[in-house]
């Protein structure tokens, strides 16, 4: 008489044989949705190859602007209060 584990056998190695030939399809095309959603969100994807950089800024109009940006941390400009006059707030019915 046979063990029962050696007629279990046959059918465990066809259950991993049909499992193991799918993963490939799967692995192939892994990380392809991030791709295309980063390919998507890039305006320009060949900006790096232009030899011609960024134009229309001279060089006191950038300085000004990046400090202007960078003292908007240090002394952020004051909050505007909003008077609603005749208005709800939140939208509520």
């Amino acid at each position: 008489m046979k063990h029962p584990a050696t007629a279990l056998l046959p059918l465990l190695l066809t259950v991993l044989a049909g499992c193991s030939s799918v993963t490939p399809n799967y692995d192939a095309k892994f990380g392809d949705a991030v791709r295309q959603a980063k390919l998507k969100m890039t305006i320009n994807p060949d900006a790096g190859n232009n030899p011609d950089q960024v134009s229309g800024m001279d060089g006191k109009s950038a300085r000004e602007g990046i400090t202007n940006y960078q003292l908007s941390y240090k002394s952020p400009p004051p909050a505007v209060n909003v008077i609603n006059i005749g208005g709800s707030i939140g939208g509520g019915k």
